[in-house]
């Protein structure tokens, strides 16, 4: 075990604050985080922002994310950055005698452990829940997987993509075409395994500040991602049949719902689903002798009366108007200072000389440990472990 974060120098977490300036309720809570990639970094950044001390342990050759583009001027991931700032971070090999024995001191002082590996691998290691539950009764262990520590798909391999066509949510980016899209993010990942992982970690607390027992939590990327299809499942047990590639109300059925072009090849997001909303859009756009009732305009009249006008002229002619319209942005327009979509995102965050600006969190301002930057290794907590 060394005494030195893993990885280049470049690649620090940044400044620890000082320890009046921490307010997280996860304060003195040790987590040991033996992930890597995004589902289980993300979910311990969540802890580390509400005052969680995090102890990464990362293998000898360190977090597949280091090596992964793009860097920035000192040659660090910015990635890796983004997801590990405010943790401690370790090597530590789990294939040695000593990396192992090390494993299991801090095993014996945390309070959380998460883990990203295939299901047994850390039982071989001599670092299974069963061992780890005898030596620490109240250690919440938690496992993030593709497809769970049960079942004929437990060993399978996968990633985001896998996850979600299994569970049928890739089908419903269909468009009229019938070809589905690749997501542009990873929704298993992130919906199916970051947030389920931190939910059930701080429900796990909860029971454990109740009976004083910690516990096992098998979170199943394949699993959680159902949620995310309560309209497509909704239609399947409604009338028994899948929804339909691209014609379904939120997946291109709906002319008030719907992605259009504009004169100068940028795209309007129209979300009108309330009729005063597309009655409104429907005024303003001169279509109203083609509303036509209820329905409103086709989805074929939109379209052409949007292709009459740039993007600018038609948020000009939609400011201050209840018409649910956005420009269709791309990430560099949508973090830039004076956009809206930025405004509260970025607004809780502060960027410090070194590194990139904090990933945004859903984690409420009044809740972080400090204003803008997590400092995981603030006040007497930092000791754990000792150097």
């Amino acid at each position: 075990m060394t005494d030195t974060p893993a990885g280049p120098p470049s690649a620090s977490t940044g400044p620890v604050p000082d320890a009046g300036s921490v307010r997280g309720p996860l304060r003195g809570l040790r987590v040991l985080d033996f992930t890597t990639l995004l589902p289980g970094p993300l979910a311990t950044l969540l802890l580390a922002d509400a005052g969680a001390t995090v102890l990464k342990i990362e293998p000898p050759g360190g977090d597949p994310v280091r090596h992964q583009g793009p860097f920035d001027v000192h040659g660090a991931s910015v990635a890796f950055q983004l997801l590990n700032r405010g943790k401690q971070l370790r090597t530590l090999d789990l294939k040695s005698p000593a990396g192992r024995a090390d494993a299991l001191r801090l095993a014996g002082d945390a309070d959380v452990l998460v883990e990203q590996f295939r299901p047994g691998v850390m039982a071989r290691l001599g670092l299974g829940p069963a061992a780890l539950a005898e030596l620490n009764p109240r250690l919440v262990y938690c496992s993030i997987t593709g497809y769970g520590q049960s079942g004929p798909n437990a060993h399978r391999a996968g990633h985001d993509l896998n996850y979600v066509a299994d569970a049928g949510l890739l089908a419903n980016t269909a468009g009229h075409d019938g070809a589905p899209v690749l997501p542009p993010t990873q929704v298993a990942d992130i919906g199916g395994g970051s947030w389920p992982a931190v939910i059930n970690i701080l429900l796990a607390l909860l029971a454990r500040d109740r009976d004083g027992c910690g516990c096992r939590l098998d979170i199943a990327m394949a699993d959680n991602v159902w949620p995310f299809q309560v309209t497509a499942l909704a239609k399947l047990w409604a009338s028994g049949a899948p929804p339909a590639s691209g014609l379904e109300p939120l997946t291109g059925g709906l002319a008030r719902y719907h992605l259009y072009e504009t004169r100068d090849g940028r795209w309007l997001a129209l979300g009108a689903l309330e009729d005063r909303f597309f009655a409104r859009f429907a005024e303003i756009a001169g279509l109203r002798e083609a509303a036509g009732g209820h329905a409103g305009p086709s989805r074929e009249q939109v379209a052409r009366r949007v292709r009459d006008l740039s993007a600018a002229e038609w948020l000009r002619l939609c400011e201050g108007e209840d018409v649910c319209v956005a420009l269709v942005r791309d990430v560099g327009e949508a973090t830039a200072g004076a956009t809206l979509a930025s405004a509260r995102a970025f607004a809780a965050t502060s960027r410090t000389a070194a590194g990139p600006p904090p990933l945004p969190l859903p984690i409420d301002a009044s809740l972080r440990e400090r204003d803008g930057v997590a400092g995981a290794s603030a006040g007497p907590e930092a000791d754990w472990p000792p150097p």
